[in-house]
This record gives C-alpha cells, structure tokens and sequence, in this order.
C-alpha cells in the first residue's frame, strides 16, 4: 500500500503526470461549469413548460399540464403573434448584411481614409445595447433630433410620422437601429476575412479580362463563404432574439413587442413560468430549424466552390487547359481532313 502510494505521488510530480493533471483540470472543470450554468438550468426550463406555476409556488403544488403551454404559444397572439415582428429585423438584417459585404469589400483595398471609416463604423458595437436604446429613445421624440433635421430640410413637423408611436413606421425605426449598432462588427469581420485571399488571384483576374464584379463573385465570394455563412446565421437568429432596442425604446408598446418582449411580461409580470418556458423552448426549436436550413441553403449555393480547390488560378488554368485540348483536336481533325481530300 504505502509502495502504491509512494508512486502516485512520484508520478504526480513527474512532468508527464503534471500534463496529464492540467489538461484533465483545464478540460473537467470547464465542463462541470457548463453543465452547471447551462445544460442543467436549461433542463429545468423545459421541465417548468410542462406546469403551471409561478416563481413563488411550492413544488408540490404545482400543476402538471402537459403540453397546453406549448399549445397555448401557438394559439395566443401576444405569443406567436410576436415572433412576426421578426421579419421586419430579418429585412434589416439581410440589407445590413449586404452593405456590410459591399463597403468591407470596398475597404479592404487602399482607400483614403479608411482606417478613420473602419473605426467609425465599428464604434456602435462598442456601446452597451441599453445606452443605445436611451440614445435613439430621444432621437427619435416627437420633435426631438430626427424631427429638427428633417425640418432644417423644408419638411413641417405636421408631415413628419411618429417614430414611434405610427404602427407603420415605428417597427422599421427600431430595425434601423439594430442596423447601425451591428452594421460595424459584420463589417470587420468581413473585412478580415477578404485580406486573408491571396492577391496573386486578383492579378490573375485582371489578366484574364476579369472586372470588379466577376473578381467578387469569383474569387472573394466563394473564399469567404464560411465568414458569410456564419454572419448570416448570427444575423437571423439575432433578429429572431430581438429585446434590447424595442424593449428599453418602447417598451413593447404600439405594437412593436416582439417574442422575447412578450416573453418578459409573461415570465416576470404575469408570473406565468410554466407559459414563459415553452415559449423559451420554441424559439430554441425555431432558432435550430433556421440554423439547419441557412446552412444547407448557402451548402447549395456554394457547392462548385467546396467540388473545386476553390482557387480561382486552378480553374482558370483548367479551362484553358481544356480550351488548348479542344482546338488541338479541331486542327487535327482538319488537317486528317485536307490529307484526306488530297488523296482522292
């Protein structure tokens, strides 16, 4: 017993036992974390949508429903009803993500001042969601920022909307406000992934007759496409999560609630958990099906460019390659003719 124990303290302090103690710390105590803080509460959120309770009710007195929560999210309209608001930051997502691709292409070349540009662009999502709330909370005001510009332009103040309060309006105001907080940061990290192409591709572009266009849909797209991928998931399943901006701007109000809103009020002022939870598992399920279908829509998309070495130079060559072959054959066949027409 004391020879055992002799050698697991000598291989305790033997540099290979050291290793293998910090990389099973460095990969248990992570996972127990995890566990812990996420995959166990998460699994009492799912057993809570299977009740009806409230925060403060004792756990043998709550009533187990089944499945009429999950029921009740798909019939009640301050419940799924709300999840149509997300459409309206799906749009802004996707224009958003389009001039984010646009300018960061433009930028990852020399432009005169773009570093200024880049950091400008970028600053917004350096600011807590909250304070931009406050900020566009008063930009928006009923004769507040927008409105005195508008007005410095010709227009009254009798013409101009309520920001938010028009329900034809108000929605899209929001969005735009999403837009300009995380228009910087899928900017930059398109702008990263554009520099890491090789430049010798662009020369080979620009030999073949290649202009801006036929380069970006040739070689930056296809190159970028896992940055693209990924900017598109986070911007869809953003918009699907969408609280900080209607609900410190609004307040939910006016029609501009979306689900998570609707789900607050739900969780912790009607006190009705067992609703808020099934709610919470719902958007998961949708948000994992959203996930699934982007990444086989953009597999599709891209698929000549994962079938190929995704280098443009590659291709290029090959199609020349072929291009030679084929007019070798043609003269061959030509001069088997003439050889042909001669002899007889």
């Amino acid at each position: 017993m004391a020879t055992a124990l002799e050698k697991t303290k000598c291989w305790i302090r033997s540099r290979k036992g050291q290793q293998v103690l910090i990389c099973v710390g460095f990969t248990v105590i992570p996972l127990f974390l995890l566990f812990l803080f996420t995959y166990l509460p998460f699994g009492e959120m799912v057993k809570f949508s299977f009740y009806k309770m409230k925060y403060s009710t004792p756990v043998d007195r709550r009533t187990f429903v089944g499945l009429k929560n999950y029921f009740d999210v798909f019939h009640r309209k301050d419940c799924f009803g709300a999840l149509t608001l997300s459409l309206y930051y799906c749009v802004g997502a996707i224009i958003q993500l389009v001039l984010a691709l646009y300018l960061a292409t433009v930028l990852s070349f020399k432009v005169k001042g773009g570093n200024l540009f880049k950091g400008l662009m970028f600053f917004p999502y350096l600011i807590s969601g909250i304070a931009i709330g406050f900020i566009f909370k008063f930009f928006y005001t009923r004769g507040f920022v927008l409105d005195t510009i508008l007005t410095t332009f010709g227009l009254s103040i009798e013409q101009l909307p309520y920001w938010l309060k028009d329900q034809s309006v108000n929605n899209w105001s929001l969005v735009a406000t999403s837009v300009w907080r995380y228009f910087g940061q899928n900017m930059v990290l398109f702008i990263g992934a554009i520099m890491s192409v090789d430049s010798e591709l662009y020369e080979a572009a620009q030999l073949d007759g290649a202009n801006k266009f036929q380069q970006f849909w040739h070689i930056i797209l296809p190159s970028i496409k896992t940055i693209v991928t990924l900017n598109v998931i986070l911007s869809i399943t953003g918009s699907l999560s969408a609280f900080e901006q209607p609900f410190v701007i609004t307040g939910g109000a006016n029609g501009t609630g979306t689900y998570f809103v609707v789900m607050n009020e739900i969780a912790h002022v009607s006190q009705k958990v067992g609703l808020a939870s099934a709610m919470a598992v719902v958007l998961l399920l949708i948000i994992f099906g959203c996930t699934i279908l982007q990444k086989l829509f953009f597999k599709y998309i891209f698929r000549d460019a994962e079938s190929e070495d995704e280098s443009y130079a590659a291709k290029k060559a090959r199609i020349k390659a072929e291009k030679a072959k084929a007019k070798a054959l043609r003269a061959e066949k030509k001069a088997t003719t003439s050889v042909m027409q001669e002899g007889v």
